[in-house]
């Protein structure tokens, strides 16, 4: 599968043509290594040119306004915005969000107000109330879970302070408690990791799900486009085993250590992030497997999935990505200029194989 190189598509409504146009990204949006996660240094090779691609919605789909919504309007310029991000940052995805939503507010000179609720959902509610107290305008949002974001809903709409989210939708009403939501086709990326795990493994044999978080629509949706995509064209391809990673790197090494007991003969391991996988490599090589042994597919695109990629170990990863700074102040702006915005927003990803990883890691965070 290779990665597409066609321009991005435009939103479909004329008046929000400016929303959808293609956004460069310039290295210093892209995401750091690993290594500087955990504090080594950044690398070198900057994902310099990635950008996040709008899928062309379907003709009538829904919109927001600013009065429809109820709030104010605004000069960006002179807002104050909020952003609250869910998890910790030792994870290059949320690395690579933050960081874009950093550069993006830096571009535009627009005042930034950050909270980490370091993978606390309480925290996480408490932290939007207090960027509210501090004075945002508006908010974007990366949520931790789904539900339970009534006190937080109740607090922006007492203000008329618009919120976007990005990444994890909200169980709330469009247009009403939120703006817009931005984030993947999640159900299409299951999807994509179950043809590509056909692919790897002939399409017969059994296989294991490293799922995500629990309480949140990415896990659900990823769950149910693999399992509806092996379901349909590959029968003979059977899910025995399924528990939680939580989306890190060490629970999804402890879940795979347990699965190579409980079932040796496991030929595949779809991991709902890369963080997941890459504990399971990990698991696999303490084990004494060979690279190919299992064949993994993650979803992501961090730059040592990719680099599993090339070196054997990932038989492919689905990219989910996460620059979202652009995106998110186009919308923001164009909101708060009195234009209709779409209220599902969703980005198109590419995806990595043993045919393009070495080319394209470049592109990788």
């Amino acid at each position: 599968m290779q990665r597409s190189t066609h321009r991005p598509h435009l939103l479909a409504r004329p008046v929000v043509v400016a929303l959808a146009a293609a956004v460069a990204l310039t290295a210093t949006a892209c995401a750091k290594s690993e290594d500087e996660a955990s504090g080594g240094k950044e690398s070198s090779a900057a994902a310099a040119g990635a950008e996040q691609k709008v899928v062309t919605p379907e003709p009538g789909g829904k919109t927001c306004t600013i009065d429809a919504y109820g709030a104010e309007k605004i000069d960006l310029k002179n807002a104050t915005v909020g952003f609250s991000q869910s998890e910790k940052e030792a994870n290059p995805f949320r690395i690579a969000e933050t960081q874009s939503i950093k550069d993006e507010a830096e571009k535009r000179g627009v005042k930034l107000l950050t909270a980490n609720a370091q993978s606390k959902f309480s925290k996480q509610i408490s932290d939007v109330q207090n960027l509210l107290a501090k004075g945002a305008d508006l908010l974007v949002i990366a949520p931790l879970n789904s539900d339970g974001w009534d006190p937080v809903l109740q607090a922006a709409a007492a203000k008329k302070v618009p919120i976007i989210t990005i990444d994890r939708k909200i169980n709330a009403e469009p247009c009403k408690d939120y703006v817009s939501f931005i984030a993947s086709d999640f159900v299409e990326q299951g999807r994509r990791a179950a043809d590509q795990m056909i692919e790897a493994t002939g399409g017969k044999g059994e296989v294991a799900i490293l799922l995500g978080s629990a309480g949140n629509n990415v896990t659900t949706e990823r769950t149910k486009g693999f399992k509806e995509r092996i379901a349909e064209k590959a029968p003979d391809l059977k899910v025995v085993f399924e528990q939680t990673g939580d989306f890190s790197r060490e629970k999804g090494q402890q879940v795979t250590e347990q699965l190579i007991q409980s079932k040796p003969g496991i030929k595949g391991i779809y991991a709902e992030n890369d963080e997941m996988g890459l504990g399971a490599v990990t698991a696999l090589k303490g084990a004494g497997k060979k690279a190919g042994d299992v064949k993994i597919v993650t979803v992501d695109g961090t730059r040592n999935a990719v680099q599993g990629v090339v070196d054997g170990w990932i038989s492919g990863v689905i990219e989910s990505n996460p620059r979202f700074g652009p995106l998110a102040f186009q919308t923001l702006d164009a909101f708060t200029k009195g234009e209709e915005v779409p209220q599902d927003i969703i980005i198109q990803d590419n995806a990595y194989t043993s045919d393009n990883a070495k080319q394209d890691i470049g592109n990788a965070y």
